[in-house]
């Protein structure tokens, strides 16, 4: 009896940690299901936004870019989607198992549940209850046999009822089992695919590689002279940036110019701000990031670095640029042989939206989250609409794609 109960409890056990188990592994496999989602999206984004209507038209660096970040979204769509394959594994045999250890737990209950009928039987037939509880030599005799006929009998029903409890978590835990084999496979499938749509960008790449390799001069004037735009986009942000710190600090009867001099009110936009590092809106309403922060080197010439103060998002023709926090409008952009742009002072922070065809706000505007501060440009040459957004603590670049959420 007593090797039974530890049996029982060693199987009881054994379910709960499994269940524990699988518990978390589902919590897992929705994040990652989630993150692939995500991740299909920004590729069909990327078709959309990137690839639709530039065809040939478009800058051969922005090619290559686009095809770069389309290639690096794929392999980490592969490798996501190879995780959840894993895991989908490692939950199917924590169901193999756990539905072996229910069926040897249903295998007992029912032999016990069989004994239990078997002696209720005898029992019956041997004597009538009424002939047991007279037989008794005395009261208190009498009621303890009462009380054990009520209890075997409420035994004998738990023990029913939980073979029929048992009996239905094996059917769930086989229809459970079924689905994820299911779902394998639709993973499985779906990574076919996506290695060959891979294959393909990579080939894609190759051959663009080749035509820039026939047209060396040409790839490196397009680096130069995009390198000379950003110089210039970069060194007329900072300027009103530093222009702005002067003023500010000028009023305030301060000589620091590389800090602003912060009012109550300033201090207060500062810290909600930083407050929501990681939370910000996107300063579109929908885009992708087709351009990251930082340096990074080129495709075909690695000894040619590249760099990026902002992020770079492409939308959709017609978009506008918002607010991505409550703040002033500190000045208005306009880079000769550019488009104008718009910087706004949150306390201490500075958010700059560049590449605008229309203004709808000018210097002194309040402005809130979401307010819209104008067009984005449309380029005629390749029907791309691209906003550049940079972020700053006074005078000191920041990263947006760290304070912006899922940027």
């Amino acid at each position: 009896m007593l090797g039974k109960l530890s049996y029982q409890f060693s199987l009881l056990l054994i379910t709960l940690i499994c269940m524990s188990y699988t518990y978390a592994q589902t919590g897992e496999q929705r994040a990652l299901e989630a993150k692939r989602e995500r991740l299909q999206k920004e590729i069909k984004e990327i078709n959309r936004l990137l690839f639709a209507e530039r065809k040939e038209k478009g800058d051969i660096l922005d090619q290559m870019d686009a095809l770069d970040q389309k290639i690096n979204v794929r392999q980490e769509l592969i490798r996501l989607t190879n995780q959840q394959t894993n895991l989908l594994n490692r939950q199917i045999n924590v169901n193999i198992r756990m539905i072996s250890k229910l069926r040897e737990d249903l295998a007992l209950l029912k032999e016990d549940y069989a004994k239990l009928i078997r002696r209720s039987y005898r029992n019956k037939s041997e004597n009538s209850r009424l002939m047991f509880l007279l037989s008794s030599e005395n009261f208190y005799q009498a009621l303890k046999r009462f009380q054990y006929m009520k209890q075997y009998a409420q035994h004998r029903k738990k023990q029913g009822e939980t073979i029929i409890e048992k009996t239905d978590e094996l059917a769930t835990l086989n229809k459970g089992l079924v689905e994820q084999r299911k779902q394998k496979e639709q993973l499985l499938v779906e990574n076919k695919n996506a290695k060959r749509a891979l294959d393909e960008e990579i080939n894609s790449q190759k051959i663009l590689l080749t035509s820039i390799q026939k047209n060396e001069a040409k790839y490196t004037a397009a680096i130069d002279k995009k390198r000379k735009e950003a110089r210039k986009i970069d060194r007329e942000i900072e300027r009103l940036i530093r222009s702005a710190i002067a003023s500010t600090n000028k009023k305030a009867g301060k000589s620091n110019v590389r800090t602003f001099a912060l009012t109550p009110e300033a201090k207060i936009v500062a810290t909600n701000f930083s407050a929501n590092k990681g939370k910000l809106i996107w300063p579109v309403e929908k885009g992708i990031k087709s351009q990251g922060y930082g340096v990074y080197s080129d495709k075909l010439y690695p000894g040619i670095k590249h760099r990026n103060n902002g992020v770079t998002i492409t939308t959709d023709k017609g978009s506008k640029a918002r607010a991505i926090f409550e703040g002033e409008v500190i000045a208005v952009l306009s880079v000769p042989g550019g488009s104008r742009g718009v910087q706004i002072k949150h306390g201490n922070y500075i958010s700059t939206y560049y590449n605008l065809s229309k203004l709808y706000v000018k210097k002194g505007d309040r402005v809130t989250a979401k307010d819209v501060l104008g067009d984005i440009y449309t380029s005629r040459f390749d029907g791309t609409t691209k906003l550049k957004f940079y972020l700053y603590r006074d005078s000191n670049r920041l990263n947006p794609e760290e304070w912006i959420y899922q940027l």
